[in-house]
């Protein structure tokens, strides 16, 4: 076999195999995860501590989407202590303390809207509870956390998992999941 012929049998064989490999970090439905936060309010959080937890992994610039995906939140996970939505907000440039103090204070600023919106939706549903302690917030200023839910350095794609009560991976998405898909993927943790 000559060295031409070799290069394109391994070029070949190498587009055929990765393909079907986790790209270097990346999760991989079905495997457990324990992966610890600490919030806005100071709440140790984790993957695996007993919880079916939803993890958005977004920028500032892609909270909308975040936003949307807490609209397709189940009904019957509001204010049920067994679900919680866990919104981890990556900066992907370095900040500064004044300017990590400064973004952290305009995120407060919007939690408290959203806890507003939320609230509207366990009014309705009458759940009497205050909707902003059902809010679990945490900057990645790092790249810390984003880097344990597979997100290559510097990388700032927009994400959705889903982990059982253990930290198994039931589901995620590169995009926002449709309400049935979110609903679906929640249901697998019964």
């Amino acid at each position: 076999m000559n060295v031409r012929a070799l290069q394109i049998f391994l070029s070949l064989a190498t587009a055929l195999l990765l393909p079907a490999v986790p790209a270097r970090g990346a999760l991989s439905t079905g495997n457990t995860y324990s992966i610890s936060f600490v919030d806005l309010d100071g709440n140790k959080l984790s993957t695996a501590d007993g919880y079916v937890t939803i993890v958005v992994l977004t920028t500032s610039a892609d909270r909308e989407q975040a936003r949307t995906v807490g609209d397709h939140v189940p009904d019957f996970c509001l204010g049920n202590p067994v679900y919680r939505m866990i919104t981890v907000i990556h900066f992907a440039r370095r900040h500064m303390a004044i300017g990590r103090r400064m973004a952290t204070a305009l995120i407060r600023h919007r939690v408290r809207e959203e806890a507003k919106r939320l609230q509207v939706r366990y009014d309705a549903q009458k759940i009497s509870r205050d909707a902003k302690s059902d809010i679990f917030v945490v900057t990645d200023f790092d790249g810390t956390i984003a880097s344990q839910l597979g997100q290559a350095a510097g990388a700032t794609d927009f994400s959705v998992f889903v982990f059982g009560q253990t930290g198994e991976l039931l589901a995620q998405w590169h995009s926002v999941p449709s309400a049935d898909q979110l609903a679906a993927a929640v249901k697998k943790s019964d």
